[in-house]
C-alpha cells in the first residue's frame, strides 16, 4: 500500500533482488499507481486498501503511506493473517506501535520496519566492532542527521498526520541506530529541546519541529547525544554521522561529501584511524525489505526483535515530552511490556 517515491524504490529493490513476486499494488493517487505498475506490470491495481486485502491471496503487505495511516493499515493486514513490512515510523506514538507489534505477536506473523541505516555495510562493521569488545566499554555516542531540504509532501508538516517533525522523520533513524548498536540498553532519562524556525517550540500541536537536540541517558551512566533538522544551513545536502566512544577506541559512520547514499566507516585509536568500510555500497537502502521478504519465504512467524521498535517509539515520545516541557526524566512507563530486548 502506497506507491509514492519511497514505495516505488522498495518495489524496485524487491524486483532487482528477485526476492518476491509483486501481485498487487494499491494507491489512492492514480499517477503513482501507473508509475508503480511500470515496475511490476503483472500486478493487479487497487485504489482501496480494504479491497486489495479482500481480493488477493497475499503472503505479505508493504505499507508506504503517510504515518497517520501506518498503525491501522498494519493492523488490518495482520488481522487477515498477512506479514507486514512498514516504512518508518511504524506508528506516531509508542502506544500505537505497541498495538501493532502486539497484533503481530498475536497473529504470529513477521513484522518488519524499514530502519534502512542498520543495513549500511559501515553500520554492520561498526556494530561487529562494538560487540567484539575491541573498543572497550562504550560510554558515549554522538549522532546527527541534518537535511538541507524539508519533505516535499504537505502531510509531513501536519503533526496529527505525521506524529511530529524532523525527530520522527530523521531522529527515529538515529535513535534506532544507537540503541541497536549498543544492544538495546535501558533508558534512564531524556533531556531535549525542539525548535521551529529558530525558536523553542513549546506547543507541538502548532508546528512540526525543524530542529531538535536530545541527550538520552542510559543505564550505567552512558549517554547518547543527537541532533537532527530539516532545511539545515550545513553547506551540503545533508550531514549524517554516528560516532561511538569507548575506553579503548572509537568508531564512526559518516556520509561522504554531503551524499545521501555514500558512507564510510572508520575505527579510531588516539589520533590514528583505520577504514572499516567505504563506497560503493549501492544496495543498502533496500536491504531491509529484501531481508524481510527473504525471511518471509522461509519462516513467516513473528520475530520477537520487533518489540524493539516499541523501545524506539518510547524514546521518541520522551524526546517530544522533553521538547515541549523542558526535561523528561525517570523510567518510561511500559505497561504490559514484558518483552525481551533482543534483535
Amino acid at each position: 500500500m502506497g506507491t509514492g517515491w519511497i514505495g516505488r524504490h522498495r518495489i524496485t529493490s524487491l524486483v532487482e533482488a528477485d526476492a518476491a513476486e509483486i501481485v498487487a499494488l494499491c494507491d489512492v493517487e492514480p499517477r503513482s499507481l501507473v508509475a508503480a505498475g511500470a515496475l511490476a506490470p503483472g500486478a493487479a491495481r487497487y485504489s482501496l486498501f480494504e479491497q486489495m486485502l479482500a481480493s488477493e491471496e497475499l503472503d505479505g503487505v508493504v505499507i508506504a503511506t503517510p504515518s497517520a495511516l501506518h498503525a491501522d493499515q498494519c493492523l488490518a493486514a495482520l488481522e487477515r493473517g498477512h506479514a507486514v513490512f512498514c516504512q518508518k515510523p511504524l506508528a506516531r506514538t509508542a502506544a500505537e506501535a505497541r498495538r501493532v507489534v502486539g497484533a503481530a505477536a498475536d497473529a504470529d506473523r513477521l513484522l518488519g520496519v524499514d530502519f534502512s541505516y542498520r543495513h549500511l555495510r559501515a553500520a554492520r562493521e561498526l556494530r561487529r566492532l562494538i560487540a567484539s569488545g575491541e573498543l572497550g566499554q562504550i560510554f558515549a555516542a554522538d549522532l546527527v542527521f541534518h537535511n538541507a531540504y524539508g519533505p516535499d509532501q504537505s502531510w509531513f508538516y501536519d503533526v496529527e498526520r505525521s506524529g511530529g517533525g524532523c525527530v520522527i522523520d530523521l531522529g527515529v533513524h538515529l535513535v534506532d541506530l544507537a540503541l541497536w548498536m549498543l544492544d538495546w540498553p535501558s533508558l534512564d532519562a531524556v533531556h531535549s529541546r525542539c525548535y521551529f524556525e529558530g525558536r523553542p517550540l513549546d506547543d507541538r500541536s502548532t508546528h512540526a519541529e525543524d530542529y531538535a537536540v536530545a541527550q538520552l541517558d542510559l543505564a550505567g551512566g552512558r549517554c547518547i547525544r543527537m541532533a537532527c533538522s530539516w532545511r539545515a544551513h550545513a553547506g551540503r545536502d545533508c550531514v549524517v554521522e554516528a560516532s561511538f566512544f569507548g575506553t579503548r577506541g572509537g568508531a564512526s559512520i559518516k556520509n561522504v561529501d554531503g551524499s545521501f547514499h555514500d558512507f564510510v566507516g572508520e575505527q579510531f585509536r588516539g589520533t590514528s584511524r583505520e577504514l572499516l568500510a567505504s563506497p560503493p555500497d549501492a544496495a543498502w537502502a533496500g536491504r531491509a525489505i529484501v531481508d524481510w521478504a527473504t525471511t518471509l519465504a522461509i519462516d513467516p512467524s513473528f520475530d520477537v526483535g520487533a518489540w524493539n521498535v516499541v523501545e524506539v517509539s518510547e524514546a521518541l515520545d520522551r524526546i517530544y515530552v522533553g521538547g515541549a516541557e523542558g526535561t523528561s526524566e525517570g523510567s518510561a512507563k511500559r505497561e504490559g511490556s514484558t518483552w525481551p530486548a533482543v534483535y
